[in-house]
């Protein structure tokens, strides 16, 4: 087993949104993205049958999908298909915990 202490992963970066590997292996990956005001993980999806779980761990922001915004907040948990488009765009610093299984 192993201990990860998210409250650590809080790089911020004020010209991209900071991306950092929590986890990775054959059955799932995480991945801890911090957002200063106005970044964003553009819309995008994967040719894959794997499946997203976006979680808000602190801030505000939006969701993105193909026609779509989701208002988002700490608390806040998103899931669904890789194959489906989607994003993020913070509002405010913000930190969203991303899980793919299985990764592709």
């Amino acid at each position: 087993m192993k201990i990860v202490d998210l409250d650590k992963l809080t790089g911020y970066n004020d010209k991209k949104m900071n991306r950092e590997l929590v986890h990775d292996n054959y059955t799932f990956r995480i991945l801890n993205f911090n957002f200063e005001p106005g970044q964003e993980l553009p819309i995008h999806s994967h040719p894959a049958d794997s499946e997203l779980a976006l979680q808000v761990l602190e801030g505000e922001g939006f969701f993105l999908g193909e026609d779509e915004e989701i208002p988002a907040k700490a608390g806040d948990l998103l899931i669904g298909p890789v194959s489906e488009p989607h994003g993020v765009r913070a509002t405010t610093r913000m930190r969203v915990l991303v899980t793919i299984a299985p990764p592709i």
